[in-house]
């Protein structure tokens, strides 16, 4: 089945809600992207700006998946990577290309902007994601840590 490959627009805040919904889904975390939606004018500024990459896998006009990137500008050398943040497909849609194109399309975009190198986490025990990324690319073994903000 064929799907269509989009990076969202300061204009699409629909489709944009819809990828936070599928992600929410996906990850079983409504906490984190459904408890405390951002309004209109916080999500047109993000999906705005050029250093911020929100792509949609669409069929027949519904998210089917998508992922989220951001471009890290450098400062050991004048270059930038590109991190993908989120990657998710819909359970029916899956085993169907739909994250590889997420992915190619990123490459692309990573390409005309002279990007060194994209790079993504995955889970241990995420068996599906492991396997897609170590076909895309070389595997890295790290450590990573969330280190808490205090409150103000």
């Amino acid at each position: 089945m064929a799907h269509d490959i989009r990076r969202l627009a300061p204009h699409d805040l629909a489709t944009m809600r819809e990828l936070n919904a599928l992600f929410a889904c996906v990850f079983e975390d409504s906490a984190s992207y459904a408890s405390a939606p951002p309004d209109d004018n916080y999500l047109s500024r993000l999906l705005g700006k050029d250093s911020v990459f929100a792509l949609a896998a669409l069929r027949d006009g519904s998210v089917i998946g998508g992922l989220v990137a951001y471009e890290l500008k450098k400062f050991e050398q004048a270059r930038s990577e590109i991190y993908i943040y989120d990657l998710a497909v819909s359970a029916p849609h899956r085993r169907q290309g739909v994250a590889r194109a997420l992915i190619e399309n990123l490459q692309n975009l990573a390409a005309t902007r002279g990007t060194w190198v994209i790079y993504v986490q995955a889970d241990y025990g995420d068996e599906p994601a492991i396997a897609l990324y170590t076909a895309l690319g070389q595997r890295e073994e790290i450590l990573h840590f969330d280190i808490p903000v205090p409150p103000r």
